[in-house]
């Protein structure tokens, strides 16, 4: 008799070391982020960098223009698998903006004049628009192809005017013909895009190597981004030390994530500071009990607090730390259910309210309808399956939301792997890592 296989849920670790063909790992990628296995900014991130990373390596592509088709053609099944975690369109956009700079560089090292392309203005593509007809210019105002998940179309955050034209047509401009010593006119090629090996050539070994290398560098590039997910947090917490002073009283809400645990290690190594856990368990469970070993031994006070208990205690408080699951071009932010709460008590009683996320958590995105990216989860927690008669025929709805908006007038600092920052300033950092011009990613 056969042995009983025993099924097993993916994870993350599986999924990035498992051997499969190109639209075999997307369409994995995107039933595990829809079943909700693979969940956080982190995880979907480096998900997202992972399959872009085999579109860019296993996908067969002659020019630039079908590896950008090809990146966001991923890059929208992705975005629609998991609607509110934006990081998923935030990678995107970076390694389109990487494949920008990457081709713009081999042009400059090979001669070329990169202002070829003319003026270019535009904004950053929604990944949820519709196609477009060929030969008609995407329009700067995406089409509402959301999914009902979400339940609104968003909008371009960095908009620029003036003429039109494709970045990405930079190896489209034809040489001019030549005549040769019979006196036939040749022409240098069709200058389509940058060929790869088997394509239309003209420059033979040449120009293989040449999109070899330019395909190596968009690689490197994508390596990069991973790296930069996983060093965050240990970055983040380099800052914890001019953030939090000795004699503080820091408040943060439940379990801390992975981020606030490092950051408030990292400040109890020379600050002895007291810390107000909001509605945590007791006794602690598993994933924050490094947390509680690692700041008794700093001799910090741990004070547990229930969620009621918030306005009373905020006027013994300095700083209220949060954890970003994403940050919004408008300074607001998505984080766990519970933190307006705390914001909002802060806020009252003038209180100093820092986030702290890495900038791959930072979108290009406005969110002007912040209700349509909450996530809710499901009510099993508050209503036993002993209650469906109260459910079902009383006709009682239960809502228990996973994720909740803080509005930018609620926050003060902004903590992220590059240092502090405020409001304004991230402006400047959306404009550092993501591209204004526009991109045709909608071509059919």
């Amino acid at each position: 008799m056969a042995p009983t296989q025993h099924g097993y849920a993916p994870t993350l670790d599986s999924f990035l070391h498992a051997k499969l063909h190109l639209e075999a790992a997307i369409e994995q990628a995107c039933s595990l982020l829809k079943r909700r296995q693979i969940r956080g900014p982190e995880s979907c991130a480096l998900v997202t960098a992972h399959v872009m990373s085999l579109v860019v390596s296993k996908a067969k592509w002659a020019d630039v223009d079908q590896l950008l088709d090809r990146v966001c053609q991923a890059g929208r099944k992705l975005v629609d698998a998991q609607p509110q975690e934006l990081v998923i369109g935030n990678i995107v956009r970076r390694v389109l903006g990487l494949i920008h700079d990457e081709v713009e560089a081999d042009r400059t090292e090979n001669g070329e004049d990169p202002s070829v392309a003319g003026s270019m203005s535009g904004s950053i593509s929604d990944l949820r628009a519709d196609s477009v007809q060929p030969g008609q210019v995407p329009s700067i105002v995406a089409s509402p192809s959301y999914t009902a998940l979400a339940r609104t179309t968003r909008q371009p955050s960095l908009i620029v005017t003036g003429p039109y034209q494709s970045m990405f047509n930079l190896l489209s401009a034809v040489e001019p013909a030549s005549v040769t010593a019979s006196g036939e006119v040749s022409s240098a090629g069709s200058g389509a895009s940058t060929p790869v090996p088997g394509g239309p050539t003209h420059g033979g070994k040449g120009e293989s190597s040449r999109t070899a290398a330019l395909r190596d560098e968009i690689l490197d590039g994508i390596e990069e981004i991973k790296d930069e997910i996983g060093q965050a947090d240990d970055q983040i917490a380099g800052f914890a030390e001019s953030q939090i002073r000795p004699g503080d009283t820091v408040m943060v809400y439940a379990e801390p994530s992975r981020t606030i645990e490092k950051f408030l290690i990292k400040a109890a190594a020379r600050r002895r500071y007291t810390l107000y856990l909001v509605g945590a368990t007791a006794p602690p469970t598993s994933g924050i009990s490094s947390l509680y070993k690692r700041l008794g031994a700093a001799k910090c006070p741990i004070v547990h607090l229930s969620s009621t208990a918030v306005s009373a205690y905020m006027s013994r408080v300095n700083r209220v730390v949060i954890d970003a699951r994403a940050i919004a071009a408008n300074g607001g932010i998505l984080a766990g259910a519970g933190s307006l709460r705390l914001a909002r008590a802060a806020r009252a009683q003038r209180r100093t309210v820092l986030v702290v996320g890495g900038v791959y958590k930072l979108s290009p995105e406005a969110l002007t309808n912040p209700d349509a990216f909450v996530e809710w989860g499901e009510p099993g927690q508050l209503a036993r399956f002993a209650d469906g008669s109260l459910v079902g025929d009383g006709g009682l709805a239960i809502e228990t939301a996973v994720t909740e908006f803080l509005p930018a007038s609620l926050i003060d600092i902004y903590v992220t792997n590059l240092g502090p920052h405020t409001k304004d300033y991230l402006e400047s950092v959306i404009a550092d890592h993501y591209k204004r011009e526009e991109l045709e990613l909608y071509k059919q």
